[in-house]
């Protein structure tokens, strides 16, 4: 069969027009006519938050199937935080198109992959000399950096945290925290993965300054009373939770983790799939607390939305896994190691990290008076461009995941893309691409003001 080429679609990246506009219901009929092919090909288990196909993004919007232009407030789950289809993005994957596609880094290497790696091993917040290797997903980059854990320690325990979420395969299934929809089903689960209290300062049964100590405490009593330490490889955490709803740990909680993995030889990997490279306003979320881990984790944004991933870490740790022991067979696929090099150009020639920080002094305090006009945002939080609103039942921390299903939908109704997220389904997050127009930034945050008027 041959396939012609579509030329009648839209064309996104940076020129396309940076605004708001909704014509149709949501979804539209264009885009109801493709749910309808995509239930009859795809089994039930693939859903989507907002089931609108897409024709074009860039910038700050979303272009539908139907010509409805939605402001991005997800940037596909942290993926194009330098936004869709960005210039630097494409030129270098378009060019790597035209020279070749693939040839398997483990048969013949070529210069791009380095490249990533020196990249990634210059920023990385990791002491000393760096090493990285690239994977295609977050969950392959976490698979390795505990298998490199167990490698260069030779012990076999995992030590995660409540809230987690670290990915869909049965290692990082088995790690990640929240039963529905990831994990019901599906045991049963991998091995020798303990569970520790994460630092949720809104919901620490003492209260928030009480938060970091007591979880610190529970963690040492995890890893030397019921694992013992001399079986522990690695402690992984989230340095903001994603999935879990946008935690920030308490203050002091990371550093404090830090300092239990360092007086016990326990490896300790940052998890960076959904906060890294320059989403918080710094290249890593954990360099706020100035903590330094052994491992960190990237996938999402490195490639600006084509597959890659990587772990960077301390060289003695990365140089204990044998030869042979680490890679596959797309791992840092040269199209994609482009992209992840035109990202790094795009987060330096734009000052992206000052954007991020730039978009968190605007939505924070919008976020905040919205939560002194209603009692149902029971907690604002996160940093940069990773920002959330805990919903709750007026006047207790009781989870509202039915009104924040609500909200959600009114969003997109009016033409803004929000998610959900949270262990109890009641956090509303908020991801927008560092491209993001100030102007579309007030607008969406409006939006988001009159949906909490209509429904809350």
């Amino acid at each position: 069969m041959t396939v012609a080429p579509d030329t009648t679609h839209a064309l996104g990246g940076p020129a396309l027009p940076q605004r708001r506009r909704i014509h149709t219901e949501i979804p539209g009929p264009r885009s109801r006519e493709l749910q309808e092919r995509q239930r009859a090909a795809l089994p039930a288990g693939v859903g989507s938050a907002l089931p609108v196909f897409v024709e074009a993004a860039g910038g700050g919007v979303v272009v539908d199937a139907d010509g409805n232009s939605f402001i991005d407030f997800g940037s596909g789950i942290a993926v194009t935080t330098v936004g869709n289809a960005a210039t630097g993005v494409v030129e270098r994957a378009a060019a790597q198109l035209q020279r070749f596609t693939h040839t398997c880094f483990l048969v013949n290497p070529y210069e791009s992959y380095v490249a990533v790696c020196e990249e990634l091993n210059r920023r990385a917040p990791v002491a000393g000399p760096a090493r990285t290797v690239l994977f295609n997903t977050g969950a392959e980059a976490i698979e390795n950096a505990v298998k490199i854990a167990r490698a260069a320690t030779g012990r076999p325990a995992v030590v995660a945290f409540d809230h987690a979420y670290h990915g869909r395969t049965l290692l990082t299934m088995t790690l990640t925290a929240k039963n529905r929809p990831y994990k019901h089903g599906f045991g049963p689960f991998a091995g020798e993965v303990y569970r520790a209290p994460m630092a949720y300062a809104y919901r620490w049964p003492t209260g928030p300054e009480q938060c970091a100590r007591e979880a610190a405490d529970a963690l040492v009593e995890l890893v030397d009373r019921q694992i013992g330490a001399e079986n522990v490889a690695a402690v992984l955490i989230e340095p903001i939770q994603g999935e879990g709803g946008f935690i920030v740990p308490a203050p002091g909680f990371l550093s404090a983790v830090a300092q239990i993995c360092r007086d016990r030889g326990i490896v300790l990997i940052a998890d960076e799939v959904q906060s890294g490279l320059a989403r918080t306003g710094r290249w890593f979320a954990i360099d706020h607390e100035g903590v330094q881990p052994d491992l960190v984790t990237t996938a999402k944004g490195l490639g600006g939305g084509l597959p890659i991933a990587g772990v960077t870490g301390r060289a003695e740790l990365m140089d204990a896994a044998p030869a042979g022991g680490l890679g596959g067979t797309f791992s840092g696929n040269p199209v994609s190691c482009a992209a992840a090099l035109g990202v790094f150009e795009e987060i330096e020639r734009g000052d992206l990290l000052a954007r991020a920080r730039a978009i968190e002094a605007t939505m924070l305090p919008a976020l905040d008076r919205m939560r002194q006009r209603h009692d149902v945002i029971g907690d604002v939080r996160g940093r940069g461009a990773m920002i959330a609103i805990e919903l709750v039942k007026g006047g207790d921390h009781t989870p509202d995941a039915e009104l924040t299903g609500r909200i959600a939908r009114s969003c997109h109704a009016a033409g803004l893309l929000v998610l959900t997220a949270g262990t109890y389904g009641n956090v509303l997050r908020f991801l927008p691409p560092l491209s993001l127009p100030q102007d579309l930034l007030e607008e969406g945050l409006g939006i988001l003001a009159d949906a909490f008027d209509a429904q809350a």
